[in-house]
């Protein structure tokens, strides 16, 4: 590993065990005063982002990927919101997740502890800086950050107003670190940094969360690309259908939430696909459909690969289906597993499809746009894991800790013949 690399991991590891049992005050305090720090030095952040957005740009990057980098004072202050709303939020650590007395007397507790150094590997959007920042610390974790290249003016700015204002707090400033070095070698030393990262969280692309995954030595808690879908049930309301669905795609695309493919029941087609049609071609939105759905109006033959596709742009795919069933059969073969929703006016469907459904969130007559950290009262979300260890789903606080046993005895000693307590 290069000298560079081994300077910000050893530094986080000190700084991981100096975080670790601070108060919670302490580190409230510190995300408030970086809050207050990223909005009086918006200026400064704004013009790093411009040279980023303005490469992307040269680069022939599509307006959907700008969207997400892009930085200005209203982003901005959102950020910083966010990060005050993490500090408003409980602290994890030192919850007692489980206790009891054991018979023999002993005193058994299991207590939330931070994870470590956290190593976080993401796409895009230099927001996640900020975000992945303040819920590290506010987990006790220091975190090692390594932007895309495409934001890393951005990333640099934003570290380095955020280490700068913790100089100011009990917080040490090495808590928060981006990993030096723009090429890919940089990345696989986070990777291979088993020993002195203690787990890996991917965000980004299919490509960046499977490369992670298969090269990574060290722990990865796998986060999953956004191929969303709503199905729409016989016994819907055609109009609440209509408007979950285009609120679900059209109101911000380019995020992992929003609905990729829609599904509709045949019984409802007829009274559905039209007026699905019209609202989403009003809101701009392409739709790639089978056959059954290229009956009601003009469409983009859907292929294989569109089933399969996270746009992330103002497209979508649609079919008709014969059944729940169906639908739920088409979600496993083509979906994420990341968000899934219903809509209909039956019980008994929304709670078949509620169990069918194998996906990290499932939504009943609401957007899938809801999954997500803030929206789930989390505050900001390291990520949105669509894997089945022990965080799944939005992941906010809770799911970047771990957990230790302590067990308090009066002198207890375990003997061949049982428990004695000395003296």
């Amino acid at each position: 590993m290069s000298t560079e690399f081994l300077k910000v991991a050893h530094a986080a590891r000190e700084a991981a065990a100096e975080l670790a049992p601070l108060p919670r005050a302490a580190k409230d305090r510190a995300l408030r005063v970086v809050a207050d720090a990223l909005v009086a030095r918006s200026a400064e952040l704004v013009e790093a982002n411009a040279k980023d957005v303005e490469h992307a740009r040269a680069q022939g990057t599509a307006e959907a990927m700008i969207d997400r980098l892009r930085l200005d004072d209203a982003r901005i202050a959102a950020v910083a919101e966010a990060v005050r709303q993490v500090a408003d939020l409980p602290d994890p650590v030192g919850e007692v997740v489980r206790g009891s007395t054991l018979p023999n007397g002993l005193e058994l507790r299991q207590l939330r502890v931070p994870l470590g150094v956290i190593g976080i590997i993401y796409e895009g959007r230099p927001n996640v800086t900020v975000d992945a920042a303040a819920l590290c610390l506010k987990s006790g974790n220091a975190v090692l950050l390594r932007g895309s290249s495409s934001a890393y003016s951005s990333n640099t700015a934003l570290v380095r107003v955020m280490q700068e204002a913790l100089r100011g707090t009990e917080v040490p400033a090495d808590a928060v670190q981006l990993v030096p070095g723009r090429t890919r070698d940089s990345v696989k030393e986070l990777m291979r940094a088993r020993g002195l990262v203690d787990v890996l969280i991917p965000r980004g692309g299919a490509a960046l969360i499977n490369s992670v995954v298969e090269e990574s030595t060290v722990p990865v808690i796998e986060t999953g690309v956004g191929n969303c879908h709503v199905y729409v049930d016989a016994d819907a309301d055609v109009d609440l259908a209509v408007q979950i669905l285009v609120n679900a795609k059209a109101q911000r695309p380019s995020v992992c939430n929003a609905a990729e493919t829609f599904l509709v029941h045949a019984d409802i087609a007829d009274a559905f696909v039209p007026a699905a049609l019209r609202a989403l071609g009003e809101a701009g939105v392409t739709v790639h459909g089978d056959a059954a759905i290229a009956r009601y109006g003009e469409v983009v033959p859907v292929t294989e690969d569109d089933f399969y596709a996270e746009y992330l742009s103002l497209d979508i795919a649609a079919a008709v289906v014969g059944s729940l069933e169906e639908a739920v059969a088409h979600i496993r073969r083509y979906g994420s597993a990341h968000t899934e929703a219903i809509v209909t006016r039956s019980q008994r469907a929304a709670r078949r499809f509620v169990a069918l459904v194998d996906s990290a969130a499932v939504a009943v007559n609401a957007s899938t746009r809801f999954t997500d950290g803030g929206e789930f009262g989390f505050g900001a979300e390291i990520g949105i894991s669509t894997q089945k260890l022990h965080a799944r789903g939005p992941m906010g606080l809770p799911e970047l800790t771990s957990t230790k046993w302590v067990f308090t005895g009066e002198g207890h000693l375990r003997t061949s013949e049982g428990t004695v307590v000395a003296g």
